[in-house]
């Protein structure tokens, strides 16, 4: 089951600075130019942590970026810039936006920040929906041991189509406690609850809930393996009751700070992530579509844009994408019967998916990148924008694009629960969550 905590959560002193310039998008969303607006908006803000810029005369352990993060996150704490609260709680968080390529409709979604435990995917209560790279976890681990603090929450889902939490927490809600507005257009809005009995109950609520991790398996998986470094020989569980007693984890490091979100409630939005593939060796544009025909039936389309491309795709019925190269744009449909012959070897449930076709079938057997390869980020890069795919194609920094349609929130739970996962990057949750909002310091 779900063990869910409320927490003295450390949070930026609205006297000493504006949240709106400190926040940040999650760490691995953050490009280089967002990272240096970051750093001009406020000495204070939290890229300097999670994402800091590297000096000319670093050296690992002594003085580099992480060192520089436990240095900062210490001296903020001191200063007061950072302050924890009195009383451990939840909180209640709510995003609007609209969609951009949309018919401009305005969205929200609302959850829950809080602790969760951290169990191993054997347990059967957390589960994963897609691989991971080695690189961000390496990273994430060495900023956790650095300052021992959580800075970004873990997106999980959970389904309850009764809405309990929403009716708990967004019943009769007034103004919020914090209400910023991030660089996409997507408003933040959270409010504290403190309340004992309000939180016990939600946490009740909450016990026999299974979890998928929407966003953050990096830093899951990084908070886990730091989790069990850190396991005492024995420790006794704290159970849960109803009294005005706050529930905790049996120690610092067994838990994470997680937004909780309801697969069942209003939006959900999932957005595609297209590959791009660079650094192949003798790379022919010619020989790998006549190479796809043998999968896919493979047509020149013309478009004037990105968007136009993307709703062409769309409108697709089957596994289709689309491959930009300096020949041009091609849709690839599948041939059912040839892909499923290819592979064989893998459920049917993942051959149906776009993207285990694309990386098992197109980037493995077509064009030859290794599984370590992809792992590595060697030929691959993953990048939201369709447009800026297809820049990097016209600029020659790339070989191959490949536009993608959206995973479905359909597939990815049955996915999940079925103990399968699908590629790298599968999934782009659209909005991220803030990072900044709270954080969960270990000391």
């Amino acid at each position: 089951m779900a063990r869910i905590y409320p927490f003295r959560a450390l949070r930026y002193n609205p006297s000493m600075v504006r949240v709106e310039d400190v926040v940040t998008q999650p760490y691995d969303k953050i490009t280089p130019a967002m990272q240096q607006a970051y750093y001009q908006r406020s000495i204070y803000n939290l890229v300097r942590i999670i994402l800091g810029l590297p000096e000319l005369f670093d050296e690992p352990g002594s003085n580099d970026v992480y060192t520089r993060a436990a240095r900062d996150f210490a001296d903020w704490r001191r200063m007061g810039i950072l302050a924890q609260e009195k009383d451990a709680c939840i909180f209640a968080y709510s995003q609007r936006f609209t969609v951009s390529g949309g018919d401009g409709e305005i969205h929200e979604r609302r959850a829950f920040i809080a602790l969760g435990e951290l169990c191993d995917y054997g347990q059967q209560v957390v589960f994963r929906h897609e691989q991971t790279l080695s690189r961000p976890k390496s990273d994430r681990l060495n900023l956790l041991r650095a300052t021992r603090a959580h800075f970004g929450q873990i997106f999980m889902l959970y389904s309850d189509p009764a809405l309990t939490a929403e009716k708990i927490l967004f019943s009769g809600k007034t103004a919020p406690e914090i209400e910023v507005t991030d660089e996409y257009g997507v408003t933040h809005r959270v409010w504290k609850v403190s309340d004992m009995s309000t939180i016990n109950i939600l946490l009740g609520a909450m016990e026999d809930k299974k979890l998928i991790i929407a966003d953050g398996h990096h830093r899951y998986e990084t908070a886990l393996k730091y989790s069990l470094e850190h396991a005492p020989p024995s420790v006794a569980r704290t159970e849960r009751n109803l009294a005005n007693t706050t529930p905790q984890p049996h120690y610092p490091e067994a838990a994470v700070m997680m937004t909780f979100v309801n697969m069942d409630s209003a939006g959900i939005t999932i957005l595609p992530t297209h590959r791009v593939v660079f650094g192949l060796k003798d790379f022919s544009p010619a020989t790998f579509l006549e190479q796809a025909k043998e999968f896919y039936h493979v047509q020149s389309v013309t478009a004037e844009d990105a968007l136009a491309l993307t709703r062409l795709l769309a409108r697709q019925t089957g596994t289709a994408f689309v491959a930009i190269t300096r020949l041009g744009y091609h849709l690839l449909k599948a041939k059912p019967e040839a892909v499923a012959q290819a592979l064989a070897r893998l459920p049917e449930r993942q051959r149906k998916l776009d993207l285990t076709q694309l990386h098992s079938l197109v980037l493995e057997q077509l064009l030859g990148i290794t599984p370590e390869a992809i792992r590595e980020q060697q030929n691959l890069r993953y990048v939201r924008d369709a447009g800026e795919a297809m820049e990097q194609v016209s600029r020659r920094e790339a070989d191959v694009a490949f536009l993608t349609n959206p995973i479905t929130l359909g597939q990815l739970r049955e996915v999940a629960f079925a103990g399968d996962v699908m590629p790298q990057k599968s999934t782009d949750f659209y909005p991220k969550l803030l990072s900044g909002l709270a954080i969960y310091a270990l000391d």
